[in-house]
């Protein structure tokens, strides 16, 4: 396999990677409309389809979920040798404490018992505390738990070892081939124990089978810093990356629905590992060469993006019960809610990071 030759570049892209943060926000708000209205009921406040365009809301769902929560990790890992580098080993813990903690028991001790009252509302004669401590979750702020335990790894690692050497090194096609190869297999095995659908109670991981991905997408994420790969990755790199994108789902989605069993999950997690690849170097190189700029616009929205993040859910909860009397089919109704919570979640962020302190958590 041929190297994929660098093209220089004199400093890090952080402007795309800030746009690529609004967008995979926007897809988290859109993943969990498209959820309520599904025919997957994983959320807060759901209203299962009643037609076929539902779907192809779990379409959106699948495809989503087999990226979009690696790419975040990746750009955490991004970002995590500098932070070190700059405050060390003590002060990187506590800001990391700081910036996912307090959000996550915000969200654990305000958020939640504002949006899952739905499920409260119906059993009758059990006290709010028993149902608040059986129905424990953090909800998207599971997130949260994982990084930080990524961030907690990451400290005892640099505690025993010297850092990886800051030095460009181009990101081979070999080494890619090779880490969709083995993600796939590790993936595979760990389903064994941990299948698609399983959930852990009080971590409330919605997603556990994909742990492999988020843990090698965070760990790798930490070297593309140190090699600069976000920065010397060729522009054909993006292009193939949304070939691959499309030629491994048009091959492998279909056999998902024809085959069951150990050899359904083997095209799964190869699929998932091949889509989530090609799809973040794709949009990693054309956001790169295409979005590296911001107005103040576009700053506006990267401020507030973790915000949204955090209170996205009490938004699309309160929008459900807002538009449950609407009878229309899935996809209309995921359109209008979907259209009303994007503004408004930014809204509520901004009126959020208003408050004294915040902007040093959000």
């Amino acid at each position: 396999m041929q190297e994929m030759k660098a093209e220089p570049r004199t400093r890090t892209r952080l402007y795309a990677i800030d746009n690529l943060r609004i967008v995979l926000t926007v897809l988290v708000v859109a993943h969990h409309v498209a959820v309520t209205y599904g025919n997957i009921p994983l959320w807060f406040y759901t209203e299962p389809a009643k037609d076929a365009s539902g779907g192809l809301l779990d379409l959106l769902v699948m495809f989503d979920q087999a990226f979009f929560m690696g790419f975040f990790f990746l750009i955490s890992g991004f970002f995590t040798p500098g932070s070190h580098d700059r405050k060390g080993g003590r002060s990187f813990v506590r800001d990391r404490l700081i910036r996912l903690g307090i959000p996550l028991l915000v969200f654990l001790v305000l958020l939640r018992p504002l949006v899952n009252f739905g499920g409260f509302a119906g059993r009758e004669g059990m006290p709010y505390w028993h149902y608040y401590i059986g129905s424990w979750d953090p909800g998207p702020m599971w997130f949260a738990e994982v990084l930080i335990v990524f961030a907690l790894a990451y400290a005892l690692w640099r505690s025993r070892r010297a850092p990886l050497e800051q030095r460009a090194e181009p990101l081979r096609a070999k080494w890619i081939v090779l880490y969709v190869l083995g993600l796939a297999a590790v993936t595979f095995l760990w389903r064994i124990p941990v299948p698609t659908g399983t959930y852990v109670p009080v971590l409330g991981l919605p997603s556990p089978q994909f742990l492999p991905q988020y843990a090698s997408m965070f760990a790798l994420g930490c070297v593309a810093f140190r090699r600069g790969w976000f920065e010397t990755l060729p522009a054909r790199a993006g292009r193939l990356g949304f070939v691959a994108a499309g030629v491994s789902s048009a091959v492998l989605v279909p056999l998902l629905f024809v085959t069951g069993g150990a050899l359904s999950s083997a095209v799964s997690a190869l699929w998932e590992s091949a889509f989530a690849v090609s799809m973040i170097i794709g949009l990693t190189v054309w956001f790169r060469e295409r979005f590296n700029r911001q107005g103040p616009r576009g700053r506006f929205l990267a401020d507030h993006a973790y915000t949204v993040y955090v209170i996205h859910p009490l938004v699309l909860v309160g929008l459900g019960w807002a538009f449950r009397w609407l009878e229309a089919i899935a996809i209309v109704k995921f359109a209008i809610v979907l259209a009303l919570a994007l503004p408004l979640c930014w809204w509520i962020a901004y009126l959020a990071r208003s408050l004294p302190g915040a902007k040093r958590v959000l």
